[in-house]
């Protein structure tokens, strides 16, 4: 595969870089491809003492970059972004071949790195501050933002490059250095996407700022969360993983970005144009085989249209094409390993135990040429919205269907899942569609209309609330999580009158 190649990638690999790649002396992690379950290329696991090495190279990076002005920041940032550019076909290739989403999604997921870069570029000019009127004479106040420090970013596989960029490329703007823990089970991905960005930095003396370290959870992981010297930890994966990882770090007054599990939900009223419901149902619940953060998991159909709406569904899942994720005309690849294929049967069985009832799918499925793959069928389900099955969050292609009377029914049903990241209604109604968005509707961080529940664009804040931990990431504001306030006084007068009036001596 020459593509592995041209981003440097050979059978073995060093997993740490900080500047230059390290001789780590960890164990070999094999990365495997889900689509075959043959072996990829292996990567040399870093220590807790390689891991000490490359925060010290990031901090004495970030203690030169963050004197640099924020514009000239943006001005390497956006050679960055065009390196990504350059090598779009590569890495999206890479990306289907170690994590199984097909190679339409792995395409799209780099732009949004270039995006992101794009948008950060922009931001370089506009990190504004505020000036406000002091009530003391010959005063003035203003607030400014600083350069926080070096960030950490600990990456799920389902996204295994577009979330580092989200974090790095407005981390790098905002005069951060950043340390990437990625998942073990897509270490080539980061190995990549590194090896594209690392010579535009290297070349301006700053290479250490998109530091990496592939390790265990004991030799880094915990290491990062406990790290004093990282000011912020931002963490995608799982709630029950992500509580961990906020209480540690609040416990030593970090910060963190929490990016944890979805449950989301998309809501068809009776007026709903069902020709635009279908394709985004059938994206949303099948697109990188049901393992997006955004992925559609339920659809609460009002009872006057579910029964052509579910039958709708039957015949369009029928046609879905499960195959090899590198094909272009592939609909749907692999899971990303085995335990994703008994979480998947596991939930299945649950919804028949609960009174369910499974109308297709569901199982292991064989690609002809691909023995080793780890195929499954996209299933449908029949529920009801308390079954515990449904409560939690599978990360697989698994659709419930839910009956609601109205839209008080849809909205209360809708927000009775601990978690709250994305979702969606689709309704012809204004009245309808507004009160979804309000403050009585959604409870998401995430809330769209006549549009699906996945597929998010970088230029809004992307997070959610309750157990989707309540971070957000990407666009809007929310390069404000990566510096820190400082609110000025100054006093340009003769006096020191003190504020509220108070009289002192």
């Amino acid at each position: 595969m020459d593509f592995l190649a041209e981003l440097g990638i050979g059978d073995s690999n060093s997993g740490a870089y900080c500047g230059e790649w390290l001789s780590c002396s960890g164990e070999e992690l094999v990365s495997t491809s889900p689509a075959t379950g043959e072996r990829i290329a292996g990567v040399t696991q870093a220590t807790a003492a390689e891991y000490d090495r490359c925060v010290a190279a990031a901090q004495a990076a970030f203690e030169r970059w963050r004197a640099l002005p924020a514009p000239q920041r943006g001005e390497i940032v956006r050679r960055c972004g065009d390196a990504m550019r350059q090598k779009k076909e590569a890495l999206g290739r890479l990306i289907t071949l170690e994590m199984g989403k097909i190679v339409q999604e792995g395409w799209g997921e780099v732009q949004e790195c270039i995006d992101i870069a794009d948008f950060a570029v922009g931001l370089s000019r506009q990190l504004y501050g505020l000036t406000m009127p002091s009530e003391r004479p010959g005063h003035a106040m203003r607030e400014q933002w600083h350069p926080l420090g070096t960030v950490g970013v600990i990456t799920a596989f389902n996204f295994p490059m577009a979330v580092w960029a989200w974090n790095s490329m407005l981390a790098f703007v905002c005069g951060d250095a950043c340390i990437w823990k990625p998942s073990p089970k897509t270490p080539l991905c980061a190995i990549g996407l590194t090896n594209v960005v690392r010579p535009i930095l290297e070349a301006e003396g700053f290479g250490a700022l998109a530091t990496l370290v592939i390790g265990s959870n004991e030799e880094v992981a915990e290491k990062m969360i406990d790290d004093r010297r990282l000011p912020l930890i931002s963490f995608t994966g799982s709630s029950k993983i992500g509580a961990y990882v906020g209480g540690k770090v609040a416990s030593r007054f970090g910060r963190t970005i929490l990016e944890c599990g979805g449950n989301n939900g998309l809501v068809v009223m009776d007026d709903a144009d069902l020709d635009m419901v279908l394709p985004a149902v059938l994206f949303g619940a099948v697109g990188t085989a049901g393992q997006r953060c955004t992925t559609t998991r339920r659809v609460l159909v009002h009872e006057k249209v579910a029964d052509e709406l579910e039958q709708r569904l039957l015949r369009a899942y029928g046609d879905i094409r499960i195959g090899d994720p590198m094909d272009e005309n592939t609909l749907c690849g692999p899971l990303i390993d085995q335990v994703a294929i008994d979480n998947m049967d596991a939930a299945l069985a649950g919804v028949v135990r609960e009174g369910g009832k499974v109308l297709r799918g569901g199982g292991k499925t064989e690609v002809e040429g691909k023995p080793g793959g780890h195929y499954v069928v996209p299933a449908i389900a029949q529920v009801e919205n308390h079954f515990e099955t449904v409560q939690n969050e599978t990360f697989a292609p698994i659709l419930y269907l839910i009956r609601v009377k109205d839209l008080d029914d849809a909205i209360a049903k809708h927000n009775a899942v601990p978690q709250g990241l994305s979702s969606a209604i689709f309704t012809a109604d204004v009245r309808d569609a507004e009160r979804f968005l309000s403050a009585v509707g959604s409870d998401c961080g995430i809330a769209n209309v006549n549009i699906g529940t996945s597929g998010a664009e970088i230029g809004g804040a992307f997070g959610g609330e309750k157990e989707t931990g309540g971070g957000r990431e990407s666009g809007s504001d929310a390069w404000k999580a990566y510096m820190r306030r400082q609110t000025n006084t100054v006093n340009w007068s003769t006096e020191l009158p003190l504020a509220q009036g108070i009289q002192f001596g």
